[in-house]
């Protein structure tokens, strides 16, 4: 995959307006606040001008432009105060920075009231997240120019903090880019490559690599099954990150990789297959949490785990009413061709368990179509029995705005997923009910005695048409701001 190109960032203590434009948000009701006490004259005045005539007062989402020394200036509306989230921050700033004022300048100062750390990251991820896209195979030329090639100056001090927020903005990035490229780019054999380049040089890694050959001889046959219609090389991948003492708790995170889920012989109908190549987002995350955490040098000990697999049609492809015996010893009877993704993280998660004890386990998955009817697609779905655990994952999801919300798991799940002629079945006997928490027990089943949680993505992780929240089309790189604070701070 090529660099993609991003937004260069400088930090100036004071707004100069010396560049091609300057994008200023001011707040309804504030307009005539301190931010323009430093201001030239007669550019306060214009801006008093347009107040004191109602053609500018601050609303959320009012733009105005202005011709101030030959240079744009242009005013964004915050809204009120009172009623300012960092998520419409989030929103506003993108919104402004996509403005057909500014389509063509390459050189943008920004400024925005009361710059406190919280405002300034938010600044950030609107202007690196917010305004990501994905454009790989569009013919370039200055209508295809996006914030990836505007250098913007934002008037705040430069701290370790903001830098850091970049550099997690990278990873969230690196993500969407590895989801959003065609299905046969983005192979098993290229997510090694992916792996090794992240890895390399870094001497406090190791990596763990299983092909088809040695799946077979660890009797990984849940993976392997998922995998038999296909001519592509199934992978486990298992990378041992070092950043504190070997004595030290191991968090293991599990992500699906499915590269692309056509259903198997549980064929998708048009209009579910299209964005299939998007079932190794959960994957995709836990690559994106490896460069996070490599480049902020976490002092943690992480197992990165990435298992990979491809569900397609054909004469070897593997069938509803199969019996599979997997990596724990349990057999599963398959129900459903196209309940895969459980499949291969079940052997993931009992291989993980078995060879490197992990202290804790999440896994993160596109996992079910029932998580976006539960949730819709602005919350991924949360599952854990541990409370510290869920504790833990949700105070991180509040500070990241990586949203998760809680499901319940419970003893009588397990009668759900029963199976006559087998140790236990991939799907619900109760068709349509609960699907997310049958999922989320059948992994349960493999875990052990070892604390996880599960988070399905399958709603979060990728946008369809124009856009929604702070996101536009495309990847969103779900979970991975969640899961690099929650392995920072806890």
């Amino acid at each position: 995959m090529e660099e993609r190109g991003r937004a260069v960032i400088t930090y100036r203590p004071q707004a100069v307006f010396d560049k091609e434009a300057t994008l200023i948000f001011l707040e309804q009701d504030h307009v005539l606040g301190k931010t323009l006490e430093s201001f030239p004259g007669e550019l306060k005045k214009e801006i008093e001008f347009l107040h004191t005539t109602d053609q500018f007062t601050g609303e959320s989402g009012q733009v105005f432009p202005l011709i101030f020394r030959k240079k744009i200036i242009l005013l964004a509306g915050l809204g009120k105060k009172e009623e300012l989230t960092l998520m419409s921050l989030r929103a506003t700033v993108r919104k402004a920075l996509q403005a057909s004022f500014l389509k063509k300048i390459k050189n943008v100062e920004m400024l925005v009231p009361d710059p406190t750390d919280d405002v300034m990251n938010a600044v950030l991820e609107a202007v690196l997240i917010g305004n990501y896209t994905w454009r790989k195979y569009r013919t370039e030329n200055s209508e295809n120019k996006t914030v990836d090639d505007k250098h913007i100056f934002l008037v705040a001090g430069s701290k370790k903090v903001f830098e850091e927020t970049r550099v997690i903005c990278e990873g969230v990035n690196f993500t969407r880019d590895l989801i959003n490229d065609n299905a046969d780019v983005i192979t098993s054999e290229y997510m090694e490559g992916a792996v090794r380049r992240l890895i390399k040089d870094k001497k406090n890694v190791s990596v763990e690599i299983l092909n088809k050959k040695e799946l077979k001889a660890k009797g990984l046959g849940l993976h392997l099954a998922v995998n038999q219609g296909s001519k592509k090389e199934p992978k486990l991948m298992i990378v041992q990150y070092h950043g504190s003492s070997k004595k030290d708790d191991t968090t293991a995170l599990v992500g699906k990789g499915l590269t692309f889920d056509t259903g198997g012989l549980n064929l998708k109908p048009t209009g579910s297959m299209e964005t299939m190549r998007t079932d190794m987002s959960g994957a995709a995350a836990v690559l994106g949490v490896l460069k996070n955490v490599l480049s902020l040098n976490v002092k943690k000990n992480i197992l990165f785990v990435i298992a990979l697999a491809e569900n397609v049609i054909g004469s070897q492809a593997y069938k509803p009413g199969d019996v599979i015996k997997g990596y724990a010893g349990k057999t599963v009877e398959v129900g459903n061709t196209d309940a895969e993704g459980r499949l291969v993280l079940a052997d993931a998660i009992s291989y993980t368990i078995k060879n490197y004890k992990p202290s804790r386990l999440i896994d993160i998955a596109t996992l079910t179509g029932a998580c976006v009817v539960a949730l819709g697609y602005d919350y991924s779905g949360l599952v854990s029995p541990d409370e510290q655990l869920a504790s833990q994952l949700l105070r991180s999801s509040e500070q990241t705005d990586d949203r998760v919300w809680r499901l319940p798991i419970y003893a009588e799940l397990k009668d759900a997923i029963k199976s006559k002629v087998a140790d236990i079945r991939n799907i619900g006997f109760a068709k349509g009910a609960a699907g997310a928490l049958t999922a989320a027990e059948f992994l349960h089943q493999f875990t052990e005695n070892t604390p996880w949680a599960h988070l399905d993505i399958a709603g979060t992780a990728f946008v369809e048409g124009d856009g929604r929240m702070y996101f536009g089309h495309g990847a969103t790189g779900a979970g991975v701001r969640l899961l690099t604070h929650f392995l920072r701070y806890n």
